[in-house]
């Protein structure tokens, strides 16, 4: 059924799909957003892409650099950030949110495999799947893989390497200076043991004005075959999609506010046309249940095969009788 879909990113300052831009996947020219609260530059990788926009490059000269040569990563959310005004290290979070509930679609063994990435990715990670609006959140200081701080800088999109947005723990001399202040270890392992410290959050500030460089990646979500794959199992995703998207958001849980969203959307290929635009009508990102009647079958029909979707349907229209059933 992953063949019947195409992947778009996006990315914004606030969750409404409308007011974001599309990111090019791949290129080395950022994508810059700003807002009230903070401003971004970000780059989208992923490994063998095949999503819009069309034309875009199947991989990225990041994926040979080290440590994701090795890591055989399959993407990368990278991004420096200035906040415009102080942020708490335990006020600043990153992870996933939905705005639908998602209980009813977390596939056999998700116990297992979300006890796995709270090993392997991230141990600060918690949240509620359960919720009517789930969310997994943990601190910024411990989820992302790469913390590059810079005393100074610029967020203005320019390509800092071939690769785009490429960052090394540890910062510039001002940068370096501040870690040491703060008693912030200069290797990613004990950095993100640090933040897992309530009280050592609680004494970081993430300060207006100056420049963070955050990369995010792993080796375990496959965004063509849209399968999750641990080592302990495989999850395919398609199989428990409701036609939300993945979010991916850093906020400010303190006060509610959201400061960037990258968003991963599946779209009908038959909804795109030619150049690549999404026809007229369309939306994404929300559950079947709220689609259109149209939009719904469409999508049932993609994901279950036309003859086992129309066998679906006259089943739950006129189920099965016998002859107790008729007086």
């Amino acid at each position: 059924m992953a063949h019947n879909y195409i992947l778009q990113v996006t990315a914004g300052s606030e969750y409404d799909i409308t007011k974001h831009q599309i990111v090019p996947v791949n290129q080395a020219q950022a994508t810059t957003i700003n807002s009230e609260h903070i401003s971004v530059d970000l780059n989208v990788r992923i490994q063998s892409y095949r999503g819009l926009p069309k034309n875009s490059p199947d991989s990225s000269p990041y994926f040979d650099l080290s440590p994701h040569d090795k890591n055989k990563d399959q993407y990368s959310i990278a991004f420096k950030f200035s906040p415009k005004e102080n942020i708490n290290g335990d006020d600043l979070v990153f992870g996933n949110d939905f705005d639908h509930p998602i209980r009813d679609r977390l596939p056999m063994g998700f116990s297992a495999a979300f006890k796995f990435v709270k090993w392997a990715i991230d141990p600060g990670l918690d949240g509620d799947v359960q919720a009517d609006q789930p969310y997994l959140y943990g601190p910024l200081g411990s989820s992302i893989n790469t913390l590059e701080i810079r005393g100074n800088g610029k967020i203005d999109g320019e390509p800092e390497h071939d690769a785009g947005l490429v960052f090394t723990e540890g910062g510039d001399e001002d940068g370096m200076e501040l870690r040491k202040e703060k008693g912030i270890p200069d290797t990613e392992a004990a950095r993100k043991k640090h933040f897992l410290n309530v009280e050592k959050r609680k004494d970081w500030e993430w300060e207006a004005g100056k420049i963070y460089g955050c990369d995010f990646f792993n080796p375990y979500l496959d965004f063509n075959d849209f399968a999750l794959r641990l080592p302990i199992c495989t999850i395919p995703i398609m199989k428990y999609w409701d036609g939300q998207g993945l979010r991916y958001v850093l906020k400010n849980r303190k006060t509610g506010t959201v400061l960037l969203v990258v968003l991963f959307t599946l779209y009908l290929k038959e909804d795109v046309d030619e150049n690549g635009i999404l026809k007229d009508g369309v939306e994404g990102g929300k559950p079947f249940y709220l689609m259109s009647k149209e939009q719904a079958e469409k999508h049932g029909r993609k994901m279950n095969g036309d003859a086992l979707y129309d066998e679906k349907v006259e089943s739950h229209r006129f189920p099965d009788t016998n002859a107790d059933d008729v007086d």
